[in-house]
C-alpha cells in the first residue's frame, strides 16, 4: 500500500500560451483580493469543486492567526495597521473638531440675536389691544386671562431711539 507522506508538493506548470497565461493572470489578481489564502488552497479549492466533493465534507479553512504570519511580514503589517488606524482617527478628530466649532458659533451667533431681541423688546413701547370677547367682557389679545375691566388702551410716547438699535431692530424684523 502507498504511504502518504504529511506533506506532499505537487507542480503545476503553466505553458507559454494565452490559455495558461490568461489563468495564471487570473490567479494572482484572485490571490492579491485575497491575501490570506495561498496558491495551494486555491488549486485544492478547485480541486474539491472539480471533482464534485460535498461541502459537508470538505475542511474548514482556517482562518488566518498572526502565528501563520512569518514574524518580519506579521510586525509589518501590524505597523501598517496601526499606521492606517492612527491616521483615520486623526481624520475623523479632526472633521468632529471642526463639526464642534461651527455648532459653537451658530450657538454664539443665537445667543448674540436672543440678546438683541431682549433689548429691542424691552426698549420698543408696549401698545395694549383690547378685543371684545364673546360674554361681553374685554380681554387682551395676547391670550392672558382678563383679571379686572381694563382701562382704555393707552399709547406709550416712543422714546429717542439710539440709531444702531434701530438698525438691529430692522435686521432682526427682516430676520
Amino acid at each position: 500500500m502507498f504511504q502518504w507522506s504529511k506533506k506532499i508538493l505537487k507542480s503545476v506548470t503553466f505553458n507559454p500560451g494565452v490559455a495558461d497565461e490568461s489563468l495564471l493572470a487570473l490567479v494572482e489578481t484572485h490571490l492579491e483580493q485575497q491575501p490570506e489564502k495561498t496558491f495551494s488552497d486555491l488549486c485544492k479549492e478547485a480541486l474539491w469543486q472539480t471533482l464534485c466533493v460535498p461541502e459537508s465534507v470538505r475542511p474548514t479553512p482556517k482562518p488566518i492567526g498572526v502565528e501563520d504570519i512569518p514574524s518580519g511580514m506579521g510586525q509589518v503589517q501590524i505597523a501598517e495597521l496601526q499606521r492606517q488606524l492612527a491616521d483615520l482617527e486623526k481624520r475623523y478628530f479632526a472633521k468632529e473638531r471642526s463639526r464642534l466649532e461651527t455648532i459653537e458659533t451658530q450657538v454664539m451667533q443665537l445667543t448674540q440675536q436672543v440678546a438683541q431681541l431682549a433689548i429691542m423688546v424691552s426698549e420698543r413701547p408696549v401698545i395694549v389691544q383690547t378685543v371684545p370677547m364673546d360674554s361681553g367682557t374685554v380681554g387682551v389679545n395676547h391670550g392672558s386671562p382678563p383679571s379686572s375691566p381694563q382701562p382704555p388702551p393707552m399709547m406709550v410716547p416712543p422714546q429717542e431711539v439710539d440709531p444702531v438699535i434701530s438698525r438691529l431692530s430692522q435686521l432682526v424684523d427682516d430676520f
